[in-house]
């Protein structure tokens, strides 16, 4: 079989400028689908999350087996397994839905790991005081644990984000155009229509866009993280007077 010929770089360079709209599109597509799983998946998170912690040891077992389940199955396995299988039970599913629901069960499974580090955090003795002073279970979850489980619940979450964003090539799979697939897409035109494969370049210029994003979204995590330890910090110090009292 002839080898395809390589691509001169200042052409391959042109075949990016010429499809910078098709990128642009992919690109869109990719925060679109990430953007929405993150949402979709901070529901599930602070659902299961919050099961995992609770007193009834029903709501536990079931937290336990839905995030050992999903973090357990192969994210891949899992998108095929949505796809093909939801049409079996007469729910027909585009692409994109079948995409946004597995990386969503996906998500929620690391997330509620996230929330339930988060809550656990939180001293104990804290909550036990609330419960002395009267306070409700809402009232105690509202006031007294989220606004300290946020503290350590951020930053992972950011890191979260960044996972998804990767894991949206996964998608591809199954027929979205986001903007690992719509690399393939110019690799495989230009290589009909012109004979060579740019294929090295473009995917090179996909892998570096990946990584400006991701190391973005890595930066802004620790960023936040150290944030927040530093208010974290300065609440104990001007706290531990009054305690001191």
């Amino acid at each position: 079989m002839a080898a395809v010929a390589a691509v001169p770089d200042e052409l391959t360079m042109q075949l990016l400028l010429d499809n910078w709209w098709i990128f642009l599109g992919g690109l869109r597509q990719t925060f679109q689908l990430a953007v929405a799983t993150l949402a979709c998946a901070t529901v599930v998170s602070v659902l299961i999350g919050v099961m995992s912690v609770t007193r009834y040891a029903w709501a536990r077992v079931v937290a336990l087996c839905y995030v050992e389940f999903f973090r357990d199955i192969p994210l891949l396995v899992n998108m095929l397994f949505v796809y093909f299988g939801a049409p079996l039970l007469g729910l027909p599913l585009s692409p994109f839905a079948a995409s946004l629901i597995s990386l969503t069960l996906w998500g929620g499974a690391n997330g509620a790991e996230i929330v339930r580090g988060g809550i656990n955090a939180v001293p104990r003795h804290q909550t036990v005081s609330a419960v002395a002073l009267g306070l409700k279970p809402w009232e105690i979850f509202r006031y007294i644990v989220l606004p300290q489980a946020l503290l350590p619940i951020l930053p992972p979450f950011t890191g979260l984000f960044a996972n998804l964003v990767q894991a949206t090539t996964l998608a591809s799979l199954v027929g979205v155009t986001e903007f690992f697939r719509i690399g393939g897409i110019v690799v495989e035109r230009t290589t009909l229509q012109e004979g060579h494969s740019p294929a090295f370049l473009v995917y090179g210029f996909v892998l570096v866009v990946y990584f400006v994003i991701c190391s973005a979204l890595t930066a802004l995590s620790r960023r936040l993280e150290r944030n927040l330890q530093r208010h974290g910090g300065r609440v104990a110090r001007v706290a531990a007077p009054r305690e001191s009292v």
